[in-house]
């Protein structure tokens, strides 16, 4: 049965449930809250390398702003194997308002 169907046609209905049972649910809960928010944290917290072509897109400007943000030392690239990236940290910061 669907989890909508039953809250809305079965409002009245009584569970009970021992407290045993209950402990366990929320600790359940708990810990898969707590994984969740430990893995959000380490995704924020892993630095990645988009492309300028990626870096453009996500600014929604063109290459060549990228260009003159990098003359005007606004957001520099670095370079990774020979090509031009970016520190998203960087990209972050300007989406934010913080640059």
């Amino acid at each position: 049965m669907e989890q909508k169907f039953l809250l809305q046609d079965f409002t009245n209905v009584t569970i009970s449930i021992n407290i045993g049972d209950l402990k366990d649910a929320i600790n359940y809960c708990i810990s898969k809250t707590k994984e969740e928010f430990e893995q959000l944290i380490t995704d924020a917290n892993t630095e990645t390398y988009p492309s300028v072509e990626k870096v453009a897109q996500i600014l929604d400007v063109n290459k060549s702003t990228l260009w003159r943000w990098k003359k005007s030392g606004y957001l520099v690239p670095i370079e990774v194997g020979g090509k031009r990236r970016y520190r998203m940290s960087d990209v972050s910061k300007i989406l934010e308002g913080r640059i």
